[in-house]
């Protein structure tokens, strides 16, 4: 049966084994409902924080043609978002730009959501980056003004705006709003209740910020891929209805039941398969409080 949803265009990395970069993010939304064009990035065997994962990356030359080849395609009104999550190297910043030029060229109502996967901060409290600088600098030079939502953890969210590691809710939502970026989501944010962990959503317009906070326990030790699948997450669930704090509330939701499956399960993946209904009819109660911005933020 044909799908009546948009496809969406997942550009991100991919893993032999697991469920990180492109194939978490293409699994929640095909099972969404949501047709999938995938482009790996880079490929690798399983996450490099496996142990020893060597990489291949596409030749330049060969990717630019495969990108120029897509936003030629007599199908490209099929499509109506495109997610971007890590790359492997600056030349595929230009031309991941260029497909969203594209896409919202051929479709102007079509979204692109941003998860720049460029670093994370360390256990010491300070961040990292690990892509080449030049790459997340054109990253926030070239991706950011064309993104309807963007996804940072809050090392990340400090490298695209220049100011400090968010230590603090404050902090994290007057940097969220200097994003000219109509939804950030902020993940991995500071929670108000012990023991929790918070997904922070700013909704900038011309006129005003608003956020909102939503939080689920934290679990010790949790899979890799959460990022990649948060934003997948959130990207599907705007598509369904385009109200960002419900879409906010239902990711939230599935978040925290996968993560409890994985550590009940003991896996060190993100277990998808198993997690199905938390994908699609996430049951956990979530509250979206709405928080204050600091009035020298706008």
């Amino acid at each position: 049966m044909a799908s009546n949803k948009p496809a969406v265009i997942v550009i991100s990395s991919h893993v032999v084994r697991g469920t990180v970069g492109n194939r978490a993010a293409a699994f929640a939304l095909e099972v969404m409902g949501y047709p999938v064009w995938i482009v790996p990035t880079v490929i690798l065997p399983w996450h490099p924080g496996h142990g020893i994962a060597d990489r291949i990356t596409p030749p330049a030359t060969e990717f630019d043609q495969l990108m120029d080849d897509i936003t030629q395609a007599p199908w490209l009104d099929e499509v109506g978002a495109v997610l971007s999550g890590y790359l492997g190297n600056k030349r595929q910043v230009d031309a991941v730009s260029r497909l969203v030029r594209a896409v919202k060229n051929k479709n102007s109502d079509a979204i692109y959501a941003l998860d720049p996967v460029i670093g994370d901060a360390t256990k010491s409290g300070e961040g990292r980056l690990y892509v080449p600088e030049e790459q997340a600098d054109a990253m926030r030079e070239m991706l950011v003004n064309l993104a309807d939502l963007i996804t940072p953890n809050p090392f990340e969210l400090s490298w695209l705006t220049q100011t400090e590691l968010p230590v603090n809710q404050e902090d994290l939502r007057i940097a969220a709003s200097q994003l000219a970026v109509p939804k950030v989501l902020a993940t991995s944010a500071p929670a108000l209740m012990q023991g929790h962990i918070g997904n922070l959503l700013v909704i900038n317009s011309d006129s005003q910020h608003r956020a909102y906070l939503t939080e689920h326990r934290f679990i010790d030790g949790p899979p890799n891929g959460m990022g990649d699948l948060a934003a997948a997450l959130m990207l599907g669930n705007l598509l369904n209805n385009g109200n960002g704090v419900e879409a906010l509330q239902k990711t939230t939701a599935s978040l925290a039941e996968i993560m409890v499956l994985a550590a009940k399960t003991g896996s060190d993946e993100l277990p998808l398969e198993a997690g199905l209904s938390s994908i699609i009819h996430p049951r956990t109660p979530v509250v979206a409080r709405s928080m204050l911005i600091a009035k020298s933020a706008t």
